[in-house]
C-alpha cells in the first residue's frame, strides 16, 4: 500500500505545479520577495512607507455552487477570475489597492490540467486587479469529495492610508449613486439559478436570442473586477463617500452597509437597462420583483455615492477604465435602507 493507492497523488501536485508556474509569474509585483512553491509568501511593504498611517485591509471569499455549472460544462478557467473578483471588490470597496492574492482549491482527485485552468484563471484575476499571487495551496480529498468536484476559495490583502478608507460617514442627502455595468449574475444567487433552470449539458449549451449567447456562457461570464475603475476615480481626484459592492442579499442588503444612520438610498429603476438574462429568470422562474433585487445585482455590480458636484467626472473615469457608469439614484434623509422606484 502506498499513498497513491489511497487516492493522493503525489506526483501529479508536482506537475499542478509545473503548469501554473506560468500562469503565477504574470502576476508578480516588485514588492514579492518569494518564488512559487515555498511555505509561506513573503511581500515588501517598503513602497507604501510613504503613506501617512498605512492600513491593511483584507478579503476573502469562494466561488461558491457556480461551481457546479463549471463541472457540467466542464469549463474551468474562468471560474478563478470570479474567485479573486469576491475579495479584491470588497477591499477596492474600502478604498484599497489589492496587493496580493492567495488561493485554496480541494479536489477530489488532483488533474494537473484541470487544476491549472484553474490557477490560470485566478491569475487572470489577479492581473485584472494588480494583485500578486503569492501562494496557494491544492488538496486532494478522496472520499470526501467526487473525483470531478472540487472547491475553490481565496484571500487577498490591499493597502490604504487611513484617511483615504471610504466609510460612508460622510454621505448626506443629496448624494448622488453611480451604479457600474455587472457582467451578469456574477458569482451569487446560484442555488436559486440552478432551481430555475435544468442543469443538464443540453440546456446550458441551447442557444437563446435574447441573450446572445447559450445559457451557460451567460451564467459562467467571470465576475467584473472593478479595482482600476475605483482607481480611476481616485485618481480623478474624486472623493468616493460611499462605496457597496452589490453581492449575496442584492440591493437590499448591501447597499445599506455603506449608508450612515438617518440615511435612504432612492434607486430608479428605469435608470438602466436591466440585463436579459435576469429578465429570464424572473418569468422562468416566476420569481417576484423584490426577490430578484434582493438576491441579484441586476445589472449593477458596484454603487458608489460621490457629492453631485463629482458626477460627471465619476462617469468619465469609469468610463475611462473601460466601464459602464449609470447615475442610478440619490441619497435621501430618511430611514437606513434602500427604496428602489
Amino acid at each position: 500500500m502506498d499513498y497513491k493507492k489511497s487516492g493522493v497523488d503525489i506526483e501529479a501536485g508536482y506537475r499542478s505545479v509545473e503548469l501554473m508556474k506560468k500562469h503565477v509569474q504574470g502576476t508578480m509585483r516588485p514588492e514579492v520577495l518569494s518564488g512559487l512553491g515555498g511555505f509561506s509568501g513573503a511581500f515588501s511593504m517598503e513602497a507604501f512607507k510613504n503613506m501617512e498611517k498605512p492600513t491593511l485591509v483584507s478579503g476573502t471569499d469562494g466561488v461558491g455552487t457556480k461551481l457546479k455549472l463549471a463541472f457540467l460544462l466542464d469549463k474551468h478557467d474562468t471560474i478563478g477570475i470570479d474567485c479573486v473578483a469576491m475579495c479584491v471588490n470588497d477591499i477596492a470597496c474600502a478604498g484599497g489597492e489589492p496587493l496580493f492574492f492567495l488561493d485554496y482549491i480541494a479536489c477530489g482527485k488532483n488533474y494537473p490540467e484541470k487544476i491549472a485552468a484553474i490557477v490560470g484563471g485566478v491569475a487572470e484575476g489577479c492581473k485584472q486587479s494588480g494583485a500578486a499571487l503569492i501562494g496557494g495551496e491544492t488538496a486532494e480529498h478522496p472520499g470526501l469529495m467526487p473525483e470531478e468536484e472540487y472547491d475553490l476559495a481565496g484571500f487577498a490583502v490591499g493597502v490604504v492610508d487611513e484617511k483615504d478608507i471610504i466609510t460612508g460617514a460622510d454621505i448626506k442627502a443629496g448624494d448622488v449613486l453611480i451604479g457600474m455595468a455587472s457582467s451578469g449574475v456574477h458569482s451569487n444567487g446560484f442555488s436559486l439559478v440552478r432551481s430555475i433552470f435544468k442543469m443538464d449539458k443540453e440546456t446550458l449549451d441551447t442557444y437563446h436570442e435574447e441573450l446572445g449567447a447559450t445559457l451557460g456562457e451567460t451564467l459562467l461570464a467571470p465576475t467584473k473586477i472593478y479595482v482600476k475603475a475605483l482607481r480611476s476615480v481616485k485618481e480623478a481626484g474624486v472623493r468616493v463617500k460611499g462605496c457597496s459592492h452589490i453581492t449575496g442579499g442584492g440591493f437590499y442588503e448591501n447597499v445599506p452597509r455603506m449608508l450612515p444612520e438617518g440615511k435612504t438610498a432612492v434607486i430608479h429603476k428605469d435608470s438602466y437597462e436591466v440585463p436579459a438574462i435576469f429578465r429570464m429568470m424572473a418569468r422562468e422562474g416566476q420569481v417576484e420583483e423584490k426577490m430578484m433585487y434582493n438576491t441579484y445585482n441586476m445589472g449593477i455590480g458596484m454603487v458608489l455615492a460621490v457629492d453631485p458636484a463629482d458626477a460627471d467626472r465619476t462617469m468619465e473615469a469609469i468610463r475611462a477604465a473601460g466601464e459602464t457608469p449609470y447615475q442610478i439614484g440619490e441619497i435621501k434623509d430618511g430611514e437606513e435602507g434602500v427604496i428602489i422606484c
